[in-house]
């Protein structure tokens, strides 16, 4: 790979030169490299994973990219070299990460992350038996990483079940049994 600098004739050229060379321009640099070809060898299960999710990301992504509001926000987190698509996939890569669910007198408590936002957490109390009886949506505390339900009963030898999602609709779930 070489960076061009101050040539007349590579500032106005772009794409392939033969079967062997590619030019192309990449955070205001030209870049020239020997193209390459497919890879020859047989993908990995692991490969196969990471490019079926790459394309559930992608198609997320578009749909993500049709709201203005929202392709303004990933708008606003783009680097150099980044646009509001390629932050929309990241986001859409990865669910949120509940780390934990902890009782508070009545409240129940999810501390749920993301590398961008957590859009909702939904709260479900289950029976013994596994009954719900109650669910709803928690409310986002003042730290913004805290969110906070207010159950109504807390059976012993239940459990609660938190359902953490970020904008693209990816979800995380995570259950608490209670003693």
């Amino acid at each position: 790979m070489a960076i061009v600098k101050d040539n007349i004739l590579m500032q106005l050229v772009r794409g392939t030169l033969g079967k062997h060379y590619i030019i192309y321009e990449r955070n205001g640099q030209i870049i020239m490299a020997v193209k390459r070809g497919p890879s020859r060898k047989k993908p990995t299960q692991k490969q196969l994973e990471a490019r079926h999710k790459m394309t559930i990301a992608s198609a997320r992504a578009q749909v993500m990219m049709a709201d203005p509001e929202i392709k303004a926000y990933y708008q606003s987190l783009a680097g150099p070299g980044q646009n509001a698509y390629n932050m929309a996939v990241k986001d859409a890569y990865r669910s949120p990460e509940v780390q934990s669910i902890r009782l508070e007198k009545e409240d129940v408590v999810v501390t749920a992350k993301n590398e961008f936002r957590v859009a909702e957490v939904e709260v479900k109390v289950l029976d013994a038996e596994g009954a719900i009886i109650e669910s709803g949506q928690a409310v986002l505390g003042r730290n913004r990483v805290d969110w906070y339900y207010k159950a109504t009963a807390l059976p012993a030898g239940g459990k609660v079940i938190v359902v953490a999602g970020n904008l693209p609709g990816c979800q995380t779930v995570k259950e608490l049994l209670l003693t």
